[in-house]
């Protein structure tokens, strides 16, 4: 399947709704196009999951065949991991080498929970009762069964397509559920690859269904189904509330990975080539739309002044352009729309007297692209310090010591991830204890490996994907008691 079938495809999809255009954030021009699928497709994609889900052709199958299965869906997208790459770098703009680099972790997560299809069992217990109807003791063995949830929804955006696609997706298929998966209407491009590739690898009709559409049309009609036992939903915590109100109609579980605004310490001891490095990474890259992006950086004062200058450099030093330009390193916003929301927060920033060190504007070109942009003189009452701008944007404030560094970085909603810079380890993890976020790093960033449980505190999460975790975040547990 090549890139210009898949956009062929999507331009076959045709619903009852909008017509909705796919746009090259790189160059505003339109690529192709679908129309909304509307309430019915919602409706008879539920029934067909339904459906294959009561007939067992995919739960009840041994746990090994499923894994076989899921280890098949890795081949197959190793073998086309160049066409997933390039959809995801014309749907999103991300540079070719980034692109590259998220397909095979893509495909590890259907090995790594491949692994886990034959691993998914509950507990036995020797239990003895007093009492009972005779007044004597009862003798009895109970145990505990790990069984699908059933029907789930898998709502992922636009900032990592095929990422989030199969982080969802291959926890959902080795748990043994059916699912709707819908992402973001902006970037359905390798969801419609990967779909092919889930039917080629031996997964049964009905038990993956792709829907593309609107999020107020096609994900809320998802989102407050009753038939959906369900939903998984990677996004911002506005709309994470309003699924949290849509599930009330059936009390449907809720797992969400939402915004972040996370922090980063930097310590006068810390190996400051690394740190300034790092943190100006950690927020530039994919032009800062990351929920794990460190938009707020502290520095002891001491060291503040090298900071930012440090990042500042780097900020005038990188390079911006399209997939297909060459030496780009990061590349636009996705949108016109999201550009105007980052755009809004630096322009509220500047009335209000925030000094711009580096950046603040759109480039003069063609393409959503904002110069890379560092911020201080920042109050922390203001909206842009204490919302999420999912933006090249970053706020640089300075800190005394551990009292206030903790103080500053839990001053938000938000608990996605933290990071702290010291070469001082007893207290790295000291301060690590002391950070509300669900992920710290001590002395790196934007780290990630399968096996290690992902959350967040506060706004930021219910619940965990990757790892043991993420697997049972599909599966629920029966108690079952038999008087022996």
């Amino acid at each position: 399947m090549t890139v210009q079938s898949v956009l062929d495809e999507v331009r076959k999809r045709r619903g009852t709704g909008a017509v909705i255009p796919v746009i090259d954030p790189a160059t505003e021009e339109q690529i192709t196009e679908f129309t909304d699928c509307g309430q019915e497709a919602v409706d008879e994609a539920v029934a067909r999951a339904r459906a294959s889900f009561e007939a067992g052709v995919w739960r009840g199958l041994p746990a090994r065949e499923r894994a076989k299965v899921l280890w098949r869906i890795a081949d197959l997208m190793d073998q086309h991991a160049e066409e997933f790459a390039e959809l995801d770098s014309l749907n999103t703009g991300m540079p070719m080498a980034q692109a590259r680099m998220i397909v095979p972790t893509c495909a590890e997560f259907f090995r790594y929970y491949a692994g886990w299809c034959t691993k998914v069992n509950g507990n036995a217990y020797e239990v003895q009762m007093e009492g009972g109807v005779s007044g004597s003791f009862a003798e009895m063995h109970a145990y505990t069964l790990k069984e699908p949830y059933g029907v789930v929804g898998l709502i992922f955006p636009w900032n990592g397509p095929i990422f989030n696609a199969c982080a969802k997706i291959a926890p959902a298929l080795a748990a043994g559920c059916s699912s709707v998966v819908k992402p973001a209407e902006e970037t359905p491009l390798s969801a419609v690859l990967l779909e092919r590739i889930i039917a080629e690898a031996g997964v049964p009709d009905g038990v993956v269904n792709l829907l593309i559409g609107y999020g107020h049309t096609a994900g809320a009609a998802l989102t407050a189904h009753p038939d959906v036992e369900k939903i998984a939903f990677t996004g911002s915590t506005e709309v994470g509330k309003q699924i949290v109100q849509a599930s009330a109609g059936n009390l449907k579980k809720v797992m969400l990975e939402l915004g972040g605004k996370s922090p980063v310490l930097i310590y006068d001891d810390a190996d400051l080539n690394m740190a300034i490095m790092m943190a100006s990474m950690g927020i530039f890259v994919h032009s800062g739309q990351g929920c794990v992006c460190g938009s707020r950086v502290f520095v002891q004062r001491g060291v503040y002044d090298q900071v930012v200058d440090g990042i500042t450099t780097i900020a005038n030093a990188l390079q911006l352009g399209g997939p297909k330009e060459e030496g780009s390193g990061i590349g636009p916003l996705i949108s016109q729309k999201q550009l105007t929301r980052v755009m809004g927060f630096i322009d509220e920033g500047k009335r209000d007297g925030v000094e711009v060190v580096t950046g603040g504007y759109r480039l003069d070109r063609p393409g959503y692209f904002v110069h890379p942009t560092v911020l201080t003189n920042v109050d922390r009452d203001m909206r842009l310090y204490q919302q999420e701008i999912f933006g090249p944007v970053v706020t640089i404030l300075p800190f005394d010591d551990d009292d206030e560094a903790a103080a500053l970085a839990n001053d938000t909603t938000y608990g996605l991830a933290a990071t702290a810079w010291t070469t001082n380890l007893s207290r790295a993890h000291r301060i690590a204890k002391r950070l509300h976020a669900g992920t710290v790093t001590l002395n790196s960033q934007l780290n990630f490996d399968h096996n290690v449980p992902f959350g967040g505190y506060k706004q930021s999460r219910w619940g965990h994907e990757f790892g043991r975790e993420g697997i049972e975040a599909y599966l629920q547990t029966k108690s079952v008691w038999a008087q022996i």
